[in-house]
């Protein structure tokens, strides 16, 4: 399968008229956007072609009477060669469509995307002679829609709630997977004092450099991150080896594998620190304007994901509060009812103590003291009748020491009788 996709045109190419017709092309894209290169033969040799072709390609690169597979020889594994081949053998034109197509190898390729034609070039007889390459690059308008439809399904996220650590990870691999350049992306956690970052989301930085940044304090020349948010600005480190804001990290840095850092602090929309969103790359870099673009919309995307999640936070506090609040309500009511079930326990206890006493002290009219307790109540109590108690109003019973000391403890003014112990003082020292 090639990795080209587009369709034969349904026209023939007409013959071109002469070599005037062909300079006529060559004037008209001559300082066009548009690719165009003009070839010649079977091998395809690049016979003219204007500015934006030798952009496209590699300025490197730029020069004619070399033949397509030998200036590009990466274009014969993407099916390419093949394609202009048999549009040099049929002479039928073909067209691509957002045709996807890798430039270059090793760490300078690229990928890009392209609209094109390949159109046979004839002579007077109508032969075919060579291929006109006309072409539009939309490699910016593939990642255009990319970038929209990988921030759509972010916005999404955040909207139904997603976990924050879910929301960052994904962003994360998101720009890593759109930025033009090899890019490892992080994430920064801001402490509520502002004065220390902790781990948010770097899935590509390994382990031990996480860890080790983990809590690191917010300051100048704090490295990339710590420095931004302290400056409240962007912090670009183009070469950490020689920048002195790396100093103290400069060894973790080269074990990781990094050689530069842009950092951008994440704000609240009341100024508060956030956070940091930093940009890692693996060599010297400066920022182009694709990362510069991208640091300020997935900046922005973690400022809502962030922002929503200490609002979703919040909320669950107040929550937690309110059910704290109420749940002690509901104590506090139980313990209410349950001293006052106590209390009027204890009043019915009393006044049937009470009850007994004027019973017992009607009694003794016929017997000054009984020999059984008094106190017992309905069931009666066979102990001996060992104490006298009495009350302030001159009612006075005889009972066991257990029924006299639930009627000291339940009756009001209630007191030991008895001369002979001593009184109420004595009795409680025993």
């Amino acid at each position: 399968m090639t990795a080209v996709s587009g369709q034969r045109s349904t026209a023939a190419s007409s013959p071109v008229a002469g070599h005037a017709a062909e300079e006529d092309l060559r004037a008209l894209f001559g300082q066009s956007i548009a690719v165009f290169a003009s070839l010649a033969g079977p091998a395809h040799v690049v016979e003219a072609a204007n500015p934006a072709f030798f952009a496209t390609i590699g300025e490197e690169r730029a020069r004619t009477g070399v033949a397509v597979a030998e200036l590009m020889p990466e274009l014969a594994a993407q099916g390419f060669i093949a394609l202009l081949d048999e549009v040099y053998r049929t002479g039928e034109p073909y067209v691509g469509r957002d045709a996807r197509v890798v430039l270059g190898t090793g760490p300078h390729a690229r990928e890009a995307f392209f609209d094109f034609t390949y159109e046979p070039r004839r002579d007077a007889g109508g032969t075919v002679t060579g291929i006109r390459v006309i072409g539009v690059e939309t490699t910016q308008v593939k990642h255009a829609q990319r970038l929209m439809a990988e921030h759509r399904a972010l916005v999404e996220q955040i909207a139904r709630q997603a976990p924050l650590a879910e929301v960052l990870d994904g962003m994360a691999r998101c720009i890593e997977n759109l930025a033009p350049q090899e890019v490892l992306v992080s994430v920064l956690l801001a402490d509520p004092d502002g004065r220390h970052l902790r781990h948010g989301a770097a899935p590509s930085l390994p382990d031990f450099y996480n860890k080790a940044i983990d809590g690191i304090a917010t300051g100048e020349g704090v490295g990339s991150c710590g420095t931004a948010a302290h400056r409240r600005e962007p912090v670009i480190v183009t070469d950490i080896a020689t920048d002195p804001f790396w100093d103290d990290f400069r060894d973790l840095a080269d074990r990781a594998g990094v050689a530069a850092c842009w950092s951008t602090p994440i704000l609240a929309r009341d100024g508060s620190l956030l956070g940091t969103f930093a940009m890692y790359h693996r060599t010297p870099r400066i920022p182009q304007d694709t990362d510069l673009a991208l640091a300020r919309i997935f900046t922005g995307t973690a400022t809502l994901a962030i922002e929503r999640h200490h609002i979703e936070q919040a909320k669950a506090a107040a929550d937690a509060r309110a059910r704290a609040a109420h749940d002690e309500l509901a104590r506090v009511v139980r313990a209410e009812r349950e001293l006052r079930a106590e209390a009027e326990q204890r009043a019915a206890v009393a006044a049937e103590l009470a009850a007994r006493m004027r019973a017992a002290a009607a009694a003794q009219a016929a017997t000054p003291r009984p020999e059984q307790c008094q106190l017992g109540g309905a069931p009666g109590c066979a102990a001996p009748a060992e104490i006298k108690i009495a009350d302030s109003w001159g009612d006075s019973a005889w009972g066991c020491p257990i029924h006299v000391e639930e009627a000291i403890l339940n009756v009001r003014s209630v007191f030991i009788a008895n001369e002979e112990l001593g009184g109420l003082a004595a009795y409680l020292k025993r």
